[in-house]
């Protein structure tokens, strides 16, 4: 390295270094009287404080509980609201016996529909059976020896609840027997860790013997489920969809909320004698925070209790 050289590099590599410490020194000040500030000035340190809250919660996608709103009251025999959030996390917004073991009537079609969705090939054909046609419904939508794709019996299950439709996927797909049906719906709620969940039947359907047992399960298990199914984009499509006619007589949807309140992802409803009303309604979160999916089960008022739950957590928590 030349002389001359040396002479111009030493200066610029020391006015570097005094150039860095100056700036650390005077972002270190900065902190230090900034400091004092939040120490002399209660207000100060309160907004900081909040603000600090505030980036908080939005890393986190929590919505604070507004104390001042009461609890609901809902009639239903239990209910719950979960929230997802972006991230995949659960927390509970609202429950009601969550964890009581109650019919579910034709929130089963569900899992029926997740069976399929899982394991059938949507562009096959099924001949609607003399069987099929004869359970109990007041739809009939579907008639003897018609034949249609299993995608499109989907749209009759969720959309109308058909339970023709249930019978017809569960026991006429290509030597499928209900048998067969069944220990696939009860294996995968086990594998959805549906500890207090197990189905008798496909549809539903409350047993015509009240000795032989009826499908059941909980909110806090329901909730599971429809969480388990958010990557099923053709169960969601069709159940936010108010009326289908593309194919034969129209559909239209039982989910008398569609259209009615704001934010609706799509729902399903059922209703037994036993049973009584049951209802699940998932809703996209207010800006954009997910999802909450909410459960009611044993209620003769479904679509108002529902609607009452929805408004409340709209004002009960700060998002």
């Amino acid at each position: 390295m030349s002389r001359n050289l040396k002479y111009f590099l030493i200066p610029l590599l020391l006015s570097i270094f005094f150039w860095w410490g100056a700036n650390v020194l005077s972002e270190d000040s900065k902190t230090f009287f900034y400091g004092l500030e939040l120490a002399n000035d209660p207000r100060l340190l309160a907004a900081e404080a909040n603000q600090l809250a505030f980036q908080q919660q939005m890393m986190s996608l929590k919505p604070l509980r507004d104390e001042d709103i009461p609890n609901i009251e809902i009639a239903a025999k239990s209910a719950i609201s979960l929230l997802i959030n972006n991230r995949g996390e659960k927390r509970i917004l609202f429950e009601k016996d969550k964890n009581t073991l109650l019919p579910i009537a034709s929130l089963t079609k569900l899992m029926t529909a997740k069976v399929v969705l899982d394991n059938y090939d949507l562009l096959k054909e099924i001949k609607i059976s003399k069987e099929a046609i004869n359970q109990e419904e007041n739809l009939g939508k579907l008639s003897l020896g018609e034949v249609h794709t299993v995608k499109y019996l989907l749209y009759p299950l969720l959309i109308e609840s058909s339970n023709d439709a249930a019978y017809a996927l569960a026991n006429n797909y290509e030597g499928m027997t209900e048998k067969d049906f069944l220990r696939m719906m009860n294996e995968k709620a086990g594998n959805f860790k549906l500890q207090n969940t197990h189905f008798f039947n496909p549809t539903g359907l409350d047993p015509e013997d009240a000795a032989k047992p009826f499908n059941y399960s909980t909110a806090l298990d329901l909730a599971k489920l429809v969480a388990s199914t958010f990557d099923d984009k053709l169960l969601w499509e069709i159940l936010n969809t108010p009326k289908f006619n593309s194919y034969g007589p129209e559909l239209v949807n039982t989910n008398e909320l569609l259209g009615e309140l704001p934010r609706i992802a799509g729902g399903k409803t059922g209703y037994t004698e036993k049973a009584q009303g049951c209802f699940i309604l998932v809703l996209e979160a207010p800006r954009g925070r997910g999802y909450i999916i909410n459960v009611i089960l044993g209620t003769n008022n479904r679509f108002s209790e529902m609607k009452k739950l929805a408004n409340w957590l709209d004002i009960a928590y700060s998002w």
